[in-house]
């Protein structure tokens, strides 16, 4: 499968499918003679969850870091919402509504889970980060950050320090201060890396439930949360698509076998 046709199957076989929001054709990046993504072309779809899957070295970070414009593309074209954003700076592509979740998500230990939340709502909200005012003046969002913490099953931990929650419960923190900047396609970068089975499955549990409303593109290395979560994987070697498809499709595909499903993946 070569990826100019894997990047053209529709990905749940239907004629009635969501609209493309996030597509790459073409995409190169070179570093000083090394080609470290190669030609890739890539469609997420509004209201499904992708993976981007593959070995250490295969290029997925610098295929988010092209994606999110950290990197500029030596070639190729990225669209996102039907806009060329191949030049476009990382600052105005998040406030487009390509969010990656590590990009904003940092959190504060030493502030309550809702300030957090009411802290990173203050960008889209416009009131800017008014760092040097009471934090008074962020009661106005506080009714937003609450609905956030909810729809992440945060609520009940809203008056606690961050800093005191689990490594799980922080994760899950960062994700509702992504979705603070209200994204149109979310870009997760290992979501689940570093968790028990059962942070992963409340993880998993948030971004099907995110997925709704939202493209979500995901870099995961749990071959069992994606067989699970995702409706379109592509896979890649040495800077190209080897496969794309659902994972029926690539997991029975004797070139991802060798290249990745073979290996240790943890």
């Amino acid at each position: 499968m070569t990826s100019a046709t894997a990047a053209t199957v529709r990905p749940d076989g239907d004629q009635d499918v969501p609209r493309v929001v996030l597509s790459a054709r073409g995409l190169r990046r070179d570093f000083a003679g090394f080609v470290a993504v190669n030609n890739v072309d890539l469609d997420v779809h509004h209201g499904k969850i992708h993976a981007l899957i593959g070995p250490n070295g295969a290029g997925k970070t610098t295929i988010f870091n092209l994606l999110t414009k950290f990197l500029q593309p030596t070639s190729g074209r990225i669209e996102l919402l039907g806009t060329d954003i191949s030049r476009t700076s990382p600052a105005k592509v998040a406030r487009m509504g390509l969010v990656r979740s590590f990009q904003i998500s940092a959190i504060f230990p030493h502030l309550s889970v809702l300030d957090n939340v009411r802290v990173a709502l203050q960008r889209p909200s416009g009131l800017g980060f008014q760092f040097w005012r009471s934090l008074s003046v962020l009661d106005e969002l506080t009714p937003r950050a609450r609905e956030l913490l909810g729809i992440v099953g945060l609520d009940d931990a809203a008056n606690r320090l961050a800093g005191d929650l689990s490594y799980g419960r922080k994760r899950v923190l960062e994700i509702a201060t992504t979705l603070a900047l209200d994204p149109k396609v979310l870009l997760l970068d290992e979501p689940m890396a570093g968790m028990g089975h059962e942070d992963v499955g409340t993880i998993s549990q948030i971004i099907r439930s995110l997925a709704r409303d939202r493209a979500v593109l995901m870099v995961e290395h749990n071959l069992t949360v994606v067989a699970d979560l995702c409706d379109w994987i592509t896979v890649m070697q040495r800077g190209q698509v080897l496969a794309a498809g659902d994972y029926a499709t690539v997991s029975q595909d004797e070139r991802v076998r060798i290249a990745y499903m073979g290996t240790e993946h943890e």
